[in-house]
């Protein structure tokens, strides 16, 4: 996989899993809650694919070339970036007017 796909892979992969949690009433995609599901939930899940997105980032960087150590900063940024894409999928769960 040359560089701009996989750039193009990652952050396709990043919106759909920054705003699964949000479009989805089922944790994970996976499994069914009795009710609606918490917003707690949602934000665990959230930070739980953030930290999946990053391990296929890792292995996609890996793959093509040298993978560089990262300090605190670049964690704080990608994580907002990440909320940052969760924007649209959090505005049609909350708040939208059905």
């Amino acid at each position: 996989m040359n560089q701009n796909a996989a750039i193009w892979l990652l952050l396709v992969l990043a919106f759909a899993a920054a705003n699964l949690p949000f479009l989805n009433e089922r944790v994970f995609g996976l499994f069914a809650l009795k009710g609606a599901k918490p917003f707690v939930v949602r934000v665990v899940e959230l930070v739980t694919l953030y930290v999946l997105v990053g391990l296929v980032g890792l292995t996609l960087e890996r793959m093509i070339g040298n993978a560089f150590t990262q300090r605190w900063e670049f964690y704080a940024t990608t994580f907002t970036l990440f909320l940052v894409m969760a924007f649209p999928g959090f505005v049609l769960r909350y708040l939208l007017r059905r």
